[in-house]
C-alpha cells in the first residue's frame, strides 16, 4: 500500500486481545510496517473486534480522513464494517501489497446541537427521550415545516448505517455509492393532534434535516452518535445533514457492500 506504513491498532484491552494484537503486530512489521502507539501519527487505523469496535475506532480518532481505516473481525460472524478475520493475516498482507483490495469512502452524518455543538456519525445518528414519556419536534426539511412528530423518537442514518437501528423500523438498506440520509421514526403517535408521514424517508446529501424540540416537561432528550449517548439539558435545534467528512476504508474486490449485507440477513 503505498505510502501508508504506520499502524495504529485499535482494540478493547484484555489480556487475550493484547496477545492477539502483538502477533499481528509482529507479522506487519515482519512485511516493512511500522507499528505506532500514538494514532495521531499513524496512516493505518486497525480495529480488531466487530463494528461497534470500529465506529468507536473512527469516533476515538477523530473521523481523520488522512488515514485508511482496517476492520478486522475476531469471530466467522458475519458484521459490516471488518473485511479481514484474524486468522488470516497472510490475506491481510497479500491483499495490500498486491493491490487486491479497494479504497471505499463512506459518507458520515454531521449534527449540530443549537448552533455551536457539532459531531459526526458513521452509522448513524438518535434523538430520543431519556424517560418513559413521549416528546414533540417539528420536522424542518430545508426551510419547510414538514411534520410534528411526537414519539419515542427519530433516527437519522447514513447508506451504511441502514442495516442497523433504521432497519429495525422498515427502513431501506441503502448502497453506501449514495450520499443521502435516512429519517425513521420510532414509536410515532398519529392521531386527530398529530399526524406524520409513518414511513422512512431519504434526503438528498444536498438536504439539511432540523429537529426543533417542543418542551412539553421533557427536557432531556439523549442523542445517539453511533454506539455513543450524550445527553444534554435544554435542548432547542438539531441541524443534520451529510457530512463534510468521508472515512476511507479498504474492502476485498470480491467482498462488496452487498455481498456483505447478503451474508447477514439472507
Amino acid at each position: 500500500m503505498p505510502n501508508r506504513t504506520n499502524i495504529f491498532f485499535f482494540y478493547k484491552h484484555s489480556e487475550t486481545k493484547k496477545k492477539q494484537v502483538e502477533s499481528l503486530a509482529n507479522h506487519a512489521e515482519q512485511h516493512g510496517f511500522t507499528v505506532v502507539n500514538d494514532f495521531m501519527k499513524a496512516n493505518i487505523i486497525v480495529s480488531l473486534g466487530g463494528d461497534g469496535t470500529f465506529l468507536q475506532a473512527v469516533r476515538k480518532t477523530g473521523f481523520r480522513e488522512d488515514c485508511l481505516y482496517i476492520g478486522i473481525n475476531e469471530t466467522d460472524t458475519p458484521v459490516l464494517y471488518a473485511d479481514f478475520y484474524i486468522n488470516e493475516p497472510d490475506k491481510i498482507i497479500d491483499a495490500m501489497k498486491n493491490e487486491k483490495i479497494e479504497v471505499r469512502r463512506y459518507p458520515t452524518i454531521k449534527a449540530t446541537i443549537d448552533g455551536h455543538t457539532s459531531f459526526y456519525c458513521l452509522n448513524e445518528c438518535t434523538v430520543r427521550s431519556s424517560i418513559i414519556k413521549t416528546f414533540v419536534m417539528d420536522v424542518y426539511i430545508d426551510d419547510l415545516r414538514f411534520e410534528t412528530f411526537r414519539g419515542d423518537g427519530m433516527i437519522i442514518s447514513t447508506p451504511t448505517g441502514s442495516t442497523g437501528y433504521s432497519k429495525s423500523l422498515n427502513g431501506a438498506v441503502i448502497d453506501p455509492l449514495l450520499p443521502c440520509i435516512q429519517v425513521s421514526e420510532a414509536a410515532s403517535l398519529n392521531n386527530n393532534s398529530y399526524r406524520t408521514l409513518g414511513s422512512s424517508f431519504i434526503l438528498s446529501g444536498e438536504r439539511k434535516l432540523t429537529l426543533e424540540i417542543v418542551h412539553e416537561g421533557n427536557d432531556y432528550p439523549v442523542i445517539g452518535m453511533d454506539n455513543e449517548a450524550l445527553s444534554i439539558q435544554q435542548i432547542n435545534k438539531i441541524e443534520i445533514s451529510l457530512g463534510d467528512k468521508k472515512i476511507k476504508t479498504v474492502k476485498m474486490k470480491d467482498n462488496s457492500f452487498w455481498h456483505k449485507v447478503h451474508r447477514r440477513f439472507l
